[in-house]
Order: structure tokens, then sequence, then C-alpha cells
């Protein structure tokens, strides 16, 4: 039997491994940062053209490379970060696996300038999928420079499920906020399209997120700090009252590198409850340095992923260090029970002296002479009478037996329904044909049976296919308001809403001015109240969903959706009679009546055979 067994060539070997490692334009950027990290850079330039389609250059100051260790650098397990098993258990450094620059150059046409400081010259180095096209001696500045072109160009299928330049551009930012957070001593600058959008100078960690996320962030930190055996925390987290609809805002750093961790996350939640409602999640900024030696980073190509060697230890400190956090300066609800308040001295006392105190009495005060008052404080005070007291009580007369005594009296309370068969007297005299049932179901009858109707899913399908109709028409009405609201926002989600403001303006909104970090907002669509825009806007940006093609469709089709779902009436909400029956009304006038926008059921049918069943 022939040999059926072949070791793989190499451009393929690296063309499989760039699967793991680069997925998205994104991950080159976050490759390229990282190393440039490692090189002890000072300053970082990351420059990006069309949603890194078709550029990605990444410029620092760092120690450079030889011209052998740069034509080394991109063979596969080639790397300078490790030199055997056991350092992978105390790493200190981002990337180790020597993987991520031959997956790149495996899929890409890469070009590096490189040369240390030591060396008056420099090496020039190109590469087109994994093919070295020349290596030559350079005149360039001390640092490493790589720029990344055309990437995929050799993968086209791979090219093709790249989404549109905004979504891939929003993958980039991330990255970008990711390692720029984590190094707040190194100088950054963005720039996408030839145009600056952070220069972000070296400073603490503190402003570099206020830098990051807009000058209105300051306002929103509480510092963390604790130091254990176990681990050291600092960073930041945000008051309650700014907790969001969305996870945008949540960084976890441990040993300077980026994480995602759940259950770590979980703890935060856990520390926040009782704070915030369970649909909003609270941001953060925190700081984690563990021994390199209790974690293992190698557990997934793009290292966001770590193993700690004693998670519920972590996961109990950390709580209790938030809640210590919301405590001291006073975010949470605190009772003391042994302070004593009539022991507090008030601050305006702090200067003055003991002094003994005094009783006032009146000598020739006699009580059967004088009539007493209620407010009577002494001689010179004004003397009431009670003269007249009769006139109080004229024109009331004696009702006692009569059936309308108390006939006008009314409770703020909620009224007590009567007996079942006097309500159902009731809505036949009036013609009734819905009820709310629970604050959440509204029950209405049909020929066959009964309706029961999700009052939230109803009203969603509703305000879906209106919000839908004004986009696709492009015929809608807006209310100017008197008074123009100024909303802020980081630098990020302004980029969204400008990706959204035509969409948004189909629907009714005007927008006088949009700047950095700030939004004018001078009109509004009718159904939109002036004090949800925020929380509309909000959840707008929070629900933009990354995988949103350029299609104009598909964004008014989530526009529709997610404002929609915002102004719903929610469960737990009463209606009155004429609501209910309006909102029935206007469900059964939706092209789509069976299922929300989110294709969950709207309503169940009862039928007379089915409440029979029940009877037998």
């Amino acid at each position: 039997m022939a040999d059926i067994i072949q070791l793989l060539p190499d451009h393929v070997a690296n063309q499989i491994a760039a699967g793991e490692v680069v997925q998205r334009p994104a991950s080159v950027v976050k490759e390229l940062l990282e190393n440039a990290v490692d090189a002890g850079a000072s300053t970082i330039k990351l420059i990006v053209k069309d949603g890194g389609k078709t550029l990605i250059q990444v410029v620092d100051d760092g120690t450079g490379m030889s011209p052998t260790d740069a034509r080394l650098s991109f063979e596969r397990h080639a790397t300078s970060k490790i030199k055997s098993a056991e350092d992978l258990f105390k790493l200190n450094t981002k990337g180790f696996r020597g993987e991520a620059l031959a997956s790149i150059a495996a899929i890409a046409h890469v070009d590096m300038l490189t040369r240390p400081s030591d060396d008056d010259l420099g090496t020039h180095l190109k590469i087109e999928g994994s093919h070295v096209v020349f290596q030559e001696v350079v005149v360039t500045p001390k640092g490493t420079s790589i720029a990344v072109k055309n990437l995929f160009y050799n993968i086209p299928a791979r090219r093709n499920f790249l989404k549109s330049n905004k979504v891939e551009f929003r993958h980039i930012t991330d990255e970008f906020h990711r390692v720029a957070l984590a190094h707040p001593g190194i100088t950054f600058h963005f720039h996408h399209n030839e145009s600056e959008l952070f220069h972000l100078p070296s400073t603490s960690h503190k402003k570099r997120i206020v830098h990051v996320f807009g000058s209105k962030t300051s306002e929103k930190l509480v510092p963390v700090q604790e130091q254990t055996k176990v681990v050291s925390i600092t960073g930041f987290i945000n008051k309650p009252e700014f907790a969001k609809k969305s996870r945008g805002e949540q960084f976890f750093f441990v040993n300077n590198r980026f994480i995602k961790s759940p259950y770590l996350n979980h703890a935060i939640l856990a520390a926040f409850e009782g704070l915030i409602k369970p649909d909003v999640h609270p941001g953060y900024f925190l700081y984690l340095q563990v021994d390199p030696t209790s974690i293992d980073i190698n557990i997934h190509p793009t290292k966001t992923e770590i193993k700690f060697d004693d998670e519920h230890t972590l996961y109990a400190i950390l709580r209790s260090t938030i809640k210590h956090s919301l405590g001291q300066f006073h975010l949470a609800p605190m009772l003391d029970f042994e302070k004593d308040q009539n022991l507090e001295t008030p601050y305006s006392y702090q200067h003055k002296g003991a002094t003994h105190p005094g009783i006032t009495i009146n000598p020739g005060f006699n009580p059967f002479k004088e009539p007493l008052s209620r407010h009577h404080a002494g001689p010179g005070s004004p003397q009431r009478s009670a003269k007249g007291w009769e006139n109080l009580y004229v024109g009331l007369e004696s009702k006692v037996g009569q059936e309308d005594a108390f006939s006008s009296v009314q409770f703020e309370s909620e009224s007590i329904t009567g007996s079942i068969f006097s309500d159902l007297d009731e809505r036949e005299e009036h013609g009734a044909t819905t009820f709310q049932l629970r604050r959440k179901y509204i029950v209405t009858t049909i020929k066959s049976g009964m309706l029961i109707i999700d009052q939230n899913r109803a009203h969603q399908r509703v305000l879906y296919e209106k919000f839908l109709r004004c986009m696709t028409v492009k015929e809608t009405l807006s209310q100017q308001l008197l008074f123009p609201l100024v909303l802020s926002f980081s630098k990020g989600d302004i980029k969204i809403v400008q990706q959204m403001e035509e969409n948004l303006r189909t629907l009714g909104f005007v927008f006088g001015s949009i700047k950095e970090e700030q939004i004018e907002v001078t009109g509004l669509p009718p159904l939109v109240p002036e004090s949800e825009v925020g929380i509309v806007l909000d959840q707008l940006i929070a629900d933009w969903d990354l995988e949103v093609s350029a299609n104009d469709f598909s964004q008014s089709d989530m526009l529709s959706k997610t404002i929609g779902k915002t102004l719903a009436v929610k469960t737990g909400e009463v209606l009155d009679p004429a609501s209910q029956t309006a909102l029935v009304n206007d469900l059964f006038a939706c092209k789509e009546t069976m299922l929300s926008p989110f294709n969950k059921p709207i309503y169940i049918t009862l039928t007379e055979n089915d409440i029979d069943k029940k009877f037998i």
C-alpha cells in the first residue's frame, strides 16, 4: 500500500496557522501593537486604511532588530520571548508563540523596516505570501515599522467573509483601546484614512481612560485599590447611576494583558447587587497583578482567556474590594447602628466654648388666672382667646343613620374589587372586551374563544412597523424642542451615532451639531419622549450589532427593533381599558401579528373547546 501521509508545505501550514491567529484585520493590529510594546517602545503609531483591508501599519521606537533577527522573525515558532517550556509559566510579555508574523506574512504583503539603536543602518524586508521578495540594507529611524497590505489577498474566500469597512474599523478601535488602556506610560497615535483619531500622551491610568472615553468620564470614576498576597487590584469602577445597557466600558487587565472573564465579571455584578437594574451593566477598568506562575495564558490562540489556579479566592477578593469602594465613597447605602446622632457636634460649633445651661422662669405665672395656650411662651406673648368656639360647628348636623354619610370619602389606595359576578355585570353594561392580567397580559375575546396577548411584545411589533415604515417611505414628522438637549458620549459612541445619523433623521431626530464628545438634539419623533432620548441613544449604541452590513435596510431594521424595544410598554405597567383596546387594534392592523420583531410569540389562543376540556 502506498504511503498517503505527507508533511504539509510551509506556506500551507502558515495559512492554516493564520486561520487561528488572524481572524480579521483587528487580529493583525493586536499582534503588531503587542510586539511594539514588548520591544520597549515609548511611542507607537497605528495607521489604518479602509478598515484595515488595504493597510495596517505600526511604527514604534523600540529596540529594533538585526538583519538576522528580522529574517528569523517571520519563521514559524521563532521568538525571543521564551527559551524553554518552563518560561510559559512565568510570562511577562505579550506575544510568545512565534506564530503571529509568520501567519500574517502568509496571507498579506508585508514591508518591514527595522534598525537597532546601536547600528547605523537598518534592514528592509519585503514578504508576499510567505515568500521573501528581497532583503536589503536601508537608512531608517531607530525602531521597527511593519506595514501589512492587502490582507487575505491569496485567500479570496476569507476576504469575502470580512464585514464592511465600518464594522472592521470598530473592531480595530476596540483592540487599540485595550492596548492603550493597559499601557498609559506609552504615547499612542491612531490614524484612519489619513485623519488622526487619537493622540494619547504618556500619562496616568485615570487620565488615559479620560482621553480615550471623553472628558465626562472623569466624574463617573471611583478608585479601587486592594493589596493581598494573592492579587493586587487597582483601577476604577463607574458609579452605579452611570451603568449602561452595553458592556462597552468593561476592561479586565491581568499583568497588563487584556482578558475576558465571565466569572470575574459576575463578581463585579454581585458587588453592585441592589444598586443597579438587572438589565444594565456597570463599567469598570480593573488592573490585576498576580504571580505569573499562578495563571495559564496559553489556553486560547488569541490569548484573551486565562486560567487561574484559585478562581474562588480571586472572586471573593474582587467582590469585597468593589463593595468596599462603593461604601467608602458613599455610593452604597450604609446603616451604622452604633453611632448616636445626638452626640455629633455641628460644624458651626467647632470653635465655640462650653457654656453653662440656664433656665428661664416666669415667677408671676398663674395658670388659674391666665388662659392656657398651646403656643404659650411666657410673659409678653400674645394670648389666644377661645371665644366663639361654637362657630366651628355651625352647619354641622347629626346624620347618624343616613346611608350617604361617607359617600364623598375617597381613598388613595387601589380600589378593591367586589364579587366576580358584579364585575361581570359591570363589564357587560359598559361593553368592555379586554382586561389586564397581572399587569403583563391583555385578555380579549374572539368568536372562537379568547386571546392572551403579551403587552410588551405586542407594543414592540406595533412600534417596529411604524418606525420601519417611516424609514422606508422617508415621510416622518419631527417635534421641535424649545430647549435643545446636549448629550455627552465617548468618541467611539459618537462615531456610531454618525453612522446612524441619516436613518435617525428619517425617523424624526434632528441634530443641531455633533462634536467630538457631545451631540445636540433639537427635534424628536412624536413617539419619543424628551426624557427618554438619552436612554434611546444609549440602547441604539449598545445594540449596534457589529455584524450589521452596509445595507441600509439592515441598519433600518436594527434601528426600528431597538427603538421599538426601548419605548414599548413594559411588564408591570397598568393600562386603562381604552389603551388596552387601542393596543389590540393596532396589533391586528400590523402586517405580522403573531411574532415580535425578535421572533417571539405575541399571543396564544384559547378556544372554547380548550376551555371545555378543562372542565371534563
